[in-house]
């Protein structure tokens, strides 16, 4: 009998209150220890007794990529599916997980071999969806139920697929552990002799995952560290526009994103995101501002919107909708200070249209002005765009890929753009858009 721990995996003969290992509370999950299948499936791309070398001496090869057949995975991927590689895709139940990875394989039946196992639905489920989504590929791709890991690893061997997808890897089980599927030593233990088998086949493996309350992919941490990319696949159950993002990815960039809108026929791709997230009204309103923010490689235009009311509560409320609260208290204390426009006594609510979430400091500009533009009544014109980092002192400071920025908001029809003075076009001004620098907070609310 041992304990292991589900955040780092460390395991001891007897259980205890804290991990040892990382510090975590609660975190010590009993279950069967079994030398043989202990290290059967964890040395990855290692070898057993591989003598060093130099690293001078070492080919390094080009990494080959194949084309999945959708250009917004392939973004997230980085450029394209890698031989050999472990993904794993979390998200809701009932996101779409298993209906873009069926349009994944089905697009790759045609020229690779493909075999799909299926654990939660039969293989009649499977082909039906298949047929409502028009998947004229999806002939060729070898289908099988199976939850028995050891059976999932013999069809493999004797099917010798290119690509193998496990949907999902919390009902694949063990034969060497007694603990139940879906168990912190079951998904571990699946999970590690999957990664093991697509090192040692060069068979691009996906792994579908289920995800905790908390929105967490569920099972062990140790779990991402095994694959070589975390996806999350993202969406609001009232719109149909689903998101999918990197968290990890040993062959890419993070943090990328791929939007797709849900279809009766599947997921469509979406190249356009900008033109979802900048659906304004008709009519010029305060508080309205348009930003400028990058995910990954790509820059969007997005709306974000504030409201600023009279607070007859003795602590006025803080809502922030797609960024940190911390952040929101932080520009408004900078408002106060240098921008001369006291909240105090005022309600802040902040929204970032389209569900998304500002995970970086360009937007402080934006949603600084979008909040003076709400307290004060009075509109922000539709064909500006705004964005910039916000120092303490009250300096509009640089952000990173400027001008890509303001290209991106030329290519949208905006005329005018609100940016650092060090992101302004030095040598050629861009086509269209008259760029107004400032350097200061107070210099941008006078400009507006």
């Amino acid at each position: 009998m041992v304990y292991r721990c589900t955040d780092c995996g460390h395991a001891q003969n007897k259980w205890a209150g804290q991990c040892p290992g990382c510090g975590a509370w609660n975190s010590l999950v009993e279950g069967v220890e079994d030398r043989a299948a202990r290290f059967a499936g964890f040395a990855g791309a290692a070898g057993e007794g591989a003598a060093p070398v130099s690293l001078a001496e070492v080919e390094a090869e080009e990494i080959r990529r194949v084309p999945c057949g959708l250009e917004e995975f392939d973004r997230v991927l980085g450029g394209g599916l890698v031989p050999g590689s472990a993904i794993l895709i979390g998200g809701d139940p009932g996101i779409g997980k298993s209906t873009l990875l069926l349009q994944t394989v089905a697009a790759l039946g045609g020229d690779h071999k493909v075999l799909y196992v299926t654990g939660e639905e039969s293989i009649r489920q499977v082909s039906l969806r298949a047929r409502r989504l028009q998947l004229g590929g999806a002939a060729a791709v070898r289908i099988v139920a199976e939850t028995r890991l050891e059976q999932i690893l013999a069809v493999a061997q004797a099917e010798q697929p290119e690509f193998l997808v496990v949907d999902s890897i919390q009902t694949a089980y063990s034969e060497l552990l007694q603990s139940a599927p879906g168990s912190v030593a079951q998904v571990r233990e699946c999970a590690a002799r999957l990664v093991r088998y697509a090192k040692e086949t060069q068979t691009t493996v996906f792994l579908v995952g289920h995800v905790t309350k908390e929105g967490a992919l569920a099972g062990p941490r140790v779990l991402e560290h095994m694959v070589d990319t975390v996806l999350y696949f993202e969406g609001d159950d009232s719109s149909r526009f689903r998101v999918i993002r990197a968290f990890k990815n040993r062959f890419g960039a993070v943090n990328e994103m791929g939007v797709f809108a849900m279809t009766e026929t599947g997921l469509r791709e979406v190249r356009n995101p900008s033109a979802i997230f900048l659906s304004r009204g008709d009519e010029d309103a305060p508080g309205s501002v348009v930003m400028v923010m990058r995910e990954g490689s790509r820059p969007m235009l997005v709306e974000v919107q504030a409201l600023v009311d009279e607070s007859h509560l003795p602590s006025p409320r803080r809502v922030a909708v797609g960024m940190e609260g911390n952040r929101l208290a932080m520009l408004l204390a900078i408002l106060h200070r240098h921008g001369g426009v006291p909240l105090f006594n005022q309600d802040v609510f902040v929204n970032l249209v389209g569900g998304l979430r500002l995970g970086e400091t360009a937007g402080d500009l934006a949603v600084a002005l979008a909040v003076v533009s709400s307290y004060r009544d009075k509109q922000v014109p539709r064909d500006w765009v705004v964005f910039g980092e916000l120092g303490l002192n009250g300096e509009v400071r640089p952000v990173q890929n400027g001008e890509e920025r303001l290209k991106e908001a030329a290519k949208h029809g905006f005329k005018h753009a609100l940016a650092p003075a060090k992101n302004a076009p030095r040598s050629l001004a861009v086509p269209g858009l008259e760029v107004v620098p400032v350097k200061s907070l107070r210099e941008a609310i006078a400009v507006l």
